[in-house]
């Protein structure tokens, strides 16, 4: 189940990463929902999606706290 979760997690973010700040929304939904171990995972994940957007570096301190 847990791991439905993550998948669903990132699908919701790719499909709302044409709009930074509906991407940070649910990038904190996903924070709170998710794991600890599913967080580090989840940030590996966004380094990569977000190489090349740089108008969702901005959500990216989210991570960090």
């Amino acid at each position: 189940m847990a791991r439905a979760m993550f998948e669903y997690t990132k699908t919701v973010l790719k499909k709302v990463s044409f709009n930074a700040d509906l991407f940070c929304k649910e990038l904190e939904k996903a924070l709170n929902r998710l794991l600890p171990y599913e967080v580090d995972e989840l940030t590996i994940w966004l380094k990569q999606f977000t190489a090349n957007k740089p108008e969702l570096y901005a959500c990216m301190a989210l991570i960090k706290k």
